[in-house]
Order: C-alpha cells, then sequence, then structure tokens
C-alpha cells in the first residue's frame, strides 16, 4: 500500500536512525518535548480545537490560561500530554494490546470533560459528520473491538508497521466505539503501533485536516492507499526530524535535504515555480518561508510527487 519510493526511503531512515541510537539523553528529551507539543496541537485541531501551536505550549510548559478559550481546550490539551505518557509507558512493555488499554486511553482523553463517558464504550447509535460510513450499533462494540483485536494480532506478523498502522487507526475509526474522543484515541493507538517498532509518532498536521478525511473516507470504501501513504508521509518527517538531530553536523546536508528557492526547486519538478509557491501556500508541499521567499527540498518535492501515485482521492 505505501508507494514504493516512500517505503523504501522510510527503510532506509529507519536504518539510519537505528544506527544512531542510541540518542543522547539531551537529544532524546528536546525531541520529545516538541513531539509532544507538536503531536498534542495538531491532534487536538483536527478535532476543532482553537488553542494555536504557542498557546498549546504554554498551557503544556507553563500551565497557563489562555483568555478567551474554553476550559474544555484547556482539558483537551492536558488530557492528551497524559494519554502520551500512558502510550509510551505501553510502547515499552512491548505487550499486546488489550480492550483495557484502548478505555484507559479514552479515559484520559476525556478526563475532566466527560467524565460519564470517559472509558465507556458508547451505549447509543451515533453518526460521523461528514462521512456516509454508519459504524455499528452499540451492542455490537464489545464483539467489534475483540474482532479488532484478533485482527491486530494476526496481521501484527505480515504487514508492514507504518501499513499497519494506518489502516489499524482507520478500522478504529470505523467502529467509533465511544461517544466522543474517537479520532485523538484513535491517532494515540496509531502511534503506539509504531513507537513500539521502534519508529517515531507520526503527527498528522491540521494544515492536512481535509486530506486526511478524504482519505479516511476513501478508506471506508476499501481504498486505504492514501491514508497509508498520508500517514506514512508523517512518518517519514518524523524520521527526519530525529534523524537531523541525531546526526553530527560535521558535513553539509545532504542533497535532498538541502534549502532551495522554489525557482531552483522548479528544475526538478515538471511545476513552474509559481505552481510550487500555490502547493507552499496551501500547505501541500512542505515549504518554509524567509523574507518573501518559499523554500523547500528535493525530499519535500519527491513527497509530494509520492502523493500523486495514490490512485484513490
Amino acid at each position: 500500500m505505501l508507494s514504493p519510493r516512500l517505503k523504501e526511503r522510510i527503510l532506509q531512515k529507519k536504518a539510519q536512525l537505528d544506527a544512531l541510537r542510541p540518542l543522547p539523553s539531551a537529544v532524546l528529551a528536546r525531541l520529545n518535548k516538541q513531539l509532544i507539543i507538536e503531536w498534542t496541537y495538531n491532534s487536538n485541531a483536527i478535532e476543532g480545537n482553537t488553542l494555536t501551536l504557542r498557546e498549546t505550549q504554554m498551557v503544556l510548559e507553563l500551565g497557563i490560561t489562555i483568555g478567551g478559550k474554553s476550559l474544555r481546550e484547556h482539558f483537551e490539551v492536558i488530557n492528551h500530554r497524559e494519554a502520551i505518557a500512558l502510550v509510551e509507558d505501553l510502547a515499552r512493555q512491548q505487550t499486546p494490546i488489550t480492550a483495557t488499554d484502548i478505555r484507559q486511553l479514552h479515559a484520559l482523553v476525556l478526563a475532566n470533560i466527560d467524565d460519564d463517558n470517559a472509558g465507556q464504550y458508547r451505549q447509543q447509535p451515533v453518526c460521523i459528520v461528514g462521512s456516509k460510513h454508519e459504524p455499528p450499533p452499540a451492542w455490537q462494540l464489545n464483539a467489534e473491538i475483540h474482532d479488532w483485536l484478533q485482527w491486530l494480532a494476526t496481521q501484527e506478523t505480515t504487514m508492514a508497521t507504518v501499513e499497519l498502522a494506518a489502516v489499524a487507526h482507520h478500522k478504529l475509526l470505523a467502529i467509533h466505539p465511544f461517544i466522543d474522543g474517537n479520532g485523538r484515541t484513535a491517532r494515540l493507538l496509531m502511534n503506539l503501533l509504531l513507537l513500539r517498532d521502534g519508529y517515531p509518532p507520526a503527527v498528522i498536521s491540521r494544515v492536512n485536516r481535509k486530506g486526511y478525511y478524504q482519505a479516511l473516507a476513501a478508506a471506508d470504501n476499501n481504498r486505504p492507499t492514501s491514508l497509508v501513504n498520508l500517514v506514512g508521509r508523517a512518518v517519514e518527517q518524523s524520521l527526519d526530524l530525529f534523524l537531523e538531530a541525531g546526526t553530527p553536523q560535521t558535513a553539509p546536508p545532504q542533497v535532498d535535504e538541502e534549502w532551495l528557492l522554489l525557482r531552483d526547486a522548479a528544475q526538478f519538478v515538471p511545476y513552474s515555480q509559481e505552481y510550487l509557491s500555490l502547493l507552499a501556500r496551501t500547505g501541500r508541499l512542505e515549504a518554509r518561508k524567509h523574507g518573501r521567499n518559499w523554500y523547500t527540498t528535493r525530499r519535500a518535492l519527491n513527497t509530494y510527487l509520492d502523493s500523486l501515485e495514490d490512485p484513490s482521492p
């Protein structure tokens, strides 16, 4: 399901990261701190939380209450950090995921927000806003979760980790076992599967929210390729982050990691500078803006080209 080029790059970068391990404790602490903030911000923002990245950081690091933001939004940030801590603990244990693990994660996600439903399967039918998929009735949920766990145990020995994590996360979302908090819980479990196999977490950007929901809709129709590649690209970005932090900067960056002006980057792809600028401004191409100019990398160009290989929308 992963595009061949993306799969090859992920495996190569994972091998490079494994060769660098163990990373210095100070480097690892800095990376984990950064990822907790970005993971929390983006996962909450996808679900409608309006706290900015900076505000999320302030809540997590300083315990500051942000004026004009709801108490629920603050608890969503704090709760997500606690849920990540449980994910990291479960990943270290290297034990099979259980129904209790799923419910404990959800209990943390909704703590102090909806204590009556936190960690409890829903007791009523639900619909997924913007989706044609109809989740199973409440009376089937125990059996559905049991089947999901059985499927997971079977597929862990045959599917590639990134593909397994993406598909497992979609299957759990399709069950929609809780009245609220399903998306955050499913993404936490997706990253639990990645962390257990030595991958860094995949942070799905809120900028890519529309593409994420489109990929989930395609997966509802048995076309998971877009979703798998979307998650794969997020994994690659995290791998790049770890490799950059863990590699001694004694040599120039690799060619595909050098930041290029868009006019220079255009020579490597069949697109004009103007079109690359549009992709950068709409978040479809990884890019950075310095002053008036946008910059991107060969790797980012390859990632965008890979996204065009998906047969599903």
